[in-house]
This record gives C-alpha cells, structure tokens and sequence, in this order.
C-alpha cells in the first residue's frame, strides 16, 4: 500500500507534496532576516542564545537586515527563480525570534512582506516564550488572511540537554506555547536536533515521539552541525566529543518518521551549515546524498511515516 501523501517514491510527508498539493504549483519559502533579537541574547533569559547558535541568529541564509523585507524577498526570488521558475512564495522570518518586538513593528513587517508578488503565506519562526497575548491577537488575525506558520524551536524534549545548549526555557514552556497557538487553530512547526551532545539515540527518538503527540501541524529535523564562532563549536575544538556518522544519523531520522503522525508535514529532514564556518560533520554537506539514503532506507524497512506512532 503506497503512502498516502506522496506522488513518487517518499515515505514520508513531505512539505513539497502538502504545498504542492494545497496550491497547484511549486512554492518556495524566502528566508528573511527582520533584524530581531532573542531574548536568550538581550539579557532577558540570557547572552550569546544557544551554544550551537550562529552570531546571524539561525539566519546564516537569511537576507541582509539592513535591507527593507521588499529588497530581501526581490533578492531571494532571484536566486529561487533559476532553480524554480513561475513558482509562488511563502516569506520566513527565520533570522532571531520573528514575534519578538512591539505588535506595530511586526505588523508592518509582516504586511509587507504578505504585499510582495506571488506570496501565498507567511512563515515565522520563533521561541514559546515569545508568544504574549497581543502577539497571540496579530497571528491569529494574519492566520485568518493567509497560510500561516509559526516555528518553535525545541531541540529537544529533556530538560538536562535543554540547559547544557543554553536553551533559556523549559519543556513546559515550549508545551504551552504549543497549546496557545493549538487554540487559536495557528499550525506550528517544531525543529528537532539530532546529534545534541550527551543525548543517545533513544533520547533522540524520545524527542521525536513527544512531538508527534503533540499533533503538530509540520515537523523539521535537523543534524547538528558544529560552526566557528559559536560556543559549541569553540569547546569542540578543544574538547572534541563524537558526532553523528552518517548511516546513524539516516538510520534514526527513519524511526523517528515512523513515529510521527502521518499528516503530519516533514519541512526537512537534515540540515547544512554554512561551508565556510562548518567544523563537522563533512558528510552534512553533501544533502542529497543524505536525502537518497533516507528514502533508500525507508524502502529497504518497508516503513512508512506514522507506520509506529502511538497517542500513548
């Protein structure tokens, strides 16, 4: 019996299908850099965000800030066009916390970047301890407008590997801002990290079978990957711990799909670095050879995404 969600050789939910599938086209999402903080760097919860965190935020790929949200996206569509030609856009607050600012100043960013030329969503990626009912009130409003997303970054449900990465909340923050959203019927994503030091591949799995109760609209898994300049990556220089091999690293991301809801939306399923900074895994770089062996093996267990998932 074929997956339900795919129209080739997947085995799981990919977030080309649901877009392709929702909007009769491809869409691509433009990442943006909207000059926000972090209240885990300003001082509110803490400094330097966490430890594998990049001096750009999480936006190493994101648009130039100094740059107004409608010079980003004209650049961005540029570069997306080449590879996907008449393709419509979703623009991604991807750099820093995207809620965390006054409701006027996302108001406008937001807005303007729901005015720019084939865009058919917006994405916002942030932390649950950014989510104050006033914000809650303007994503609810652009929910009802448009194909909104919100993305939470939780790494990881165990609380001991959460204050090592210097996370600055807990699980039941990062639960309740789930349930805030939940009930305001705004989709979330939740971003996964496999490889975090100290934690097993049970722990990982564990990590994946937490989100997949929580019936989160999408899903992305990523790898750690160690950068120069970051504090994780400053102390593996001069304590180096093991990283994920690739075979393990593909081998766990098919058990923790098996676990996941199968409507559940799969945004990725590995992550890359920038090249320049990247320390390790090499393997990381090479994407599509990470994505082949995924399905590949996927194929050889026979297994499918939600084939194991349990609400229990």
């Amino acid at each position: 019996m074929p997956f339900p969600y795919s129209d080739d050789n997947k085995r799981y939910h990919t977030v080309n299908y649901y877009l392709k599938h929702r909007f009769g086209k491809k869409v691509a999402k433009l990442p943006l850099n909207g000059g926000f903080t972090c209240p885990n760097r300003d001082g509110t919860c803490g400094f330097g965000g966490c430890t594998y965190c990049s001096g750009s935020a999480s936006g190493d790929f994101a648009g130039d800030p100094a740059l107004s949200v409608t010079a980003q996206l004209s650049q961005m569509k540029k570069i997306y066009e080449q590879k996907w030609p008449d393709s419509l856009f979703i623009p991604y607050f991807q750099a820093g916390s995207g809620t965390y600012a006054p409701v006027p100043r996302l108001r406008t960013l937001y807005e303007e970047a729901l005015s720019f030329p084939d865009v058919v969503g917006l994405s916002v990626a942030t932390r649950p301890d950014c989510l104050p009912d006033e914000v809650l009130d303007l994503l609810e409003e652009f929910s009802r407008r448009t194909f909104l997303t919100v993305e939470l970054g939780l790494q990881t449900v165990h609380d001991q590997t959460a204050a090592a990465i210097h996370r600055g909340h807990d699980l039941s923050c990062f639960v309740e801002g789930c349930r805030k959203l939940s009930r305001r019927n705004i989709p979330f994503c939740v971003h996964i990290i496999n490889g975090l030091p100290g934690e097993t591949e049970e722990m990982m799995l564990e990590t994946a079978r937490f989100v997949g109760r929580l019936r989160p609209f999408a899903v992305k898994i990523h790898l750690l990957h160690l950068l120069r300049g970051t504090a994780m990556g400053e102390e593996y220089l001069k304590n180096p711990f093991p990283l994920m091999e690739k075979e393990q690293y593909v081998s766990l991301v098919c058990e923790q799909l098996r676990v996941l809801p199968p409507e559940t939306v799969v945004e990725r399923v590995t992550g890359d670095g920038d090249r320049k900074a990247l320390i390790g895994p090499m393997w990381s770089l090479r994407k599509r050879e990470v994505l082949n062996a995924i399905d590949q093996k996927m194929a050889q267990l026979d297994a499918m995404q939600g084939d194991r998932f349990s609400q229990s």
